[in-house]
């Protein structure tokens, strides 16, 4: 289609400076066309460019039947409470002199109020402030060992931990995810770490904290008091935030990939056996993130500095 539109305009370009030199009668005599549609196009031509010719769009600007904005502002208004139920939406309208049919209401919300909405419902993402030395936040989560790798049926737990700086991971695997296993974890956790850990995150997960119990006072958990013995800082991501523990999620759909599919378990202790040999493993794979360093070579590097 836009080869004939540009055919056409570079046509008339010549039939236009044919005319210049020979007169219109000559070049409507020429190239067919009539002296009128000549002149008409020497009127829109600048001189220079075909792309001048190129006919406009006859298309009006308003259809003079569209809605008005008073109508479009009180579906606005009325949208969110209907929502998805657009047949209520219109009784509801036309129960106040919405005189429009149900196919007009329907094709107004899809071409103006959704996008309004999600144009004024959008947020600009607070930056992520980055971890600048190893133990400075550490990500931690739990995540379901996938039964289709467990031989006897059974549940496990598997507790991971990711420090922000230096992507240095750390796992174990367990029968619960309680209070109790969270508290174990962090032990192990604080043992098997190279560097002191100064703060830890998690998500708000019964396992980790009381916070869904009681939202006004919440009684401190047992992992909760073991941090605030040990003088860690302890910081919750907010509820239905899961990207602000992104690197320890992320983290778990790789050992999905890389541990899981590729593994069967008879029991615990052989599941712990296995895992705790893919967590050296894992701290030697070269990360993008990391400028293709591994986790190991990162600590190197931040513990020569230090």
């Amino acid at each position: 289609m836009n080869n004939i539109i540009t055919s056409e305009a570079k046509f008339r370009q010549r039939v236009i400076k044919y005319s210049y030199k020979h007169g219109v009668t000559k070049a409507s005599r020429i190239f067919h066309r009539s002296r009128n549609a000549i002149y008409e196009w020497r009127k829109k031509y600048d001189g220079k460019s075909w792309k001048s010719l190129v006919d406009k769009s006859h298309r009006p600007h308003h259809h003079p039947n569209e809605h008005t904005q008073a109508e479009k502002d009180m579906i606005l208004k009325r949208y969110p409470y209907y929502k998805g139920d657009l047949i209520m939406l219109w009784d509801s309208l036309r129960k106040d002199g919405y005189t429009r049919s149900y196919t007009s209401l329907v094709r107004v919300v899809r071409k103006w109020i959704k996008p309004e909405i999600k144009k004024k419902s959008k947020k600009a993402l607070k930056p992520y402030k980055r971890a600048d030395y190893p133990g400075q936040k550490v990500q931690v989560d739990v995540k379901f060992v996938p039964s289709y790798c467990v031989v006897n049926g059974q549940k496990y737990y598997q507790y991971t931990a990711v420090d922000e700086c230096t992507r240095w991971t750390y796992r174990e695997m367990y029968e619960e995810h309680s209070t109790y296993s969270s508290t174990d974890f962090l032990m192990k956790l604080i043992k098997a770490a190279p560097f002191a850990i100064r703060e830890i995150q998690t998500d708000n997960g019964a396992e980790f904290t009381n916070a869904n119990v009681d939202r006004i006072n919440p009684p401190l958990s047992m992992f909760e008091k073991t941090l605030e013995k040990l003088g860690i800082i302890y910081h919750r991501i907010r509820v239905a935030t899961p990207r602000h523990n992104g690197k320890v999620e992320r983290q778990h759909r790789c050992d999905e990939l890389r541990f899981y599919k590729k593994m069967k378990m008879y029991n615990l202790e052989d599941g712990r056996k296995q895992l705790e040999k893919y967590n050296k493993k894992s701290n030697n794979i070269p990360k993008i993130c990391l400028g293709f360093l591994t986790p190991n070579e990162m600590m190197k590097k931040y513990l020569y500095v230090m």
